[in-house]
């Protein structure tokens, strides 16, 4: 049985450039707001996995889009979190659902993590409204990607959403 952890929340604090996570304050090298949310870049320092991590916060689709650079071959193209994602003033937050989606990119996606929800529910991390919420997100993104025949941008502009990314940094 999968260990409950409590709800991870992040903060992106636009006037310091920092991203505030549950292991600690990094650096943000790039945080752009655009019509639909906010894009975030910045290094992954020591990671085994790694190198760069790319980010649109979306409020409005309730995700958060990730593009990582591993050092080694790529493990998918896109990984969407479940999230409530909120802005006050200069500091966005993100209250992580647990459900995260791992999208290749014109050929499949799938649901993960549900373990992680449902022992966070048990656990009375979080409420049954909020785990159906939860769900219910991540069907419907999962559904709107299987009719643009898993293609993020397809599914995205339908949704009238355009995102930018930045090339992959060149490793050192």
């Amino acid at each position: 049985m999968q260990a409950a952890e409590p709800v991870k929340i992040e903060r992106h604090d636009l006037r310091t450039r920092e991203h505030h996570t549950n292991t600690g304050v990094r650096p943000v090298s790039v945080y752009r707001e655009h019509a639909h949310g906010l894009y975030v870049a910045r290094e992954f320092v020591a990671h085994p996995r790694i190198r760069h991590w790319q980010a649109h916060l979306l409020p409005d689709l309730g995700v958060v889009v990730c593009r990582y650079d591993f050092h080694g071959p790529r493990e998918h193209d896109y990984y969407l979190d479940i999230a409530t994602v909120t802005r006050e003033g200069e500091v966005w937050s993100v209250h992580d659902h647990y459900l995260d989606l791992l999208v290749h990119d014109g050929i499949a996606a799938e649901i993960v993590d549900t373990d992680e929800l449902l022992a966070a529910h048990r656990a009375g991390y979080v409420s049954a409204e909020t785990c159906m919420d939860a769900v219910t997100a991540a069907h419907t993104v999962l559904s709107g990607l299987a009719r643009a025949r898993y293609d993020l941008h397809a599914w995205l502009a339908t949704r009238g959403v355009t995102l930018e990314w930045q090339p992959d940094p060149v490793p050192a």
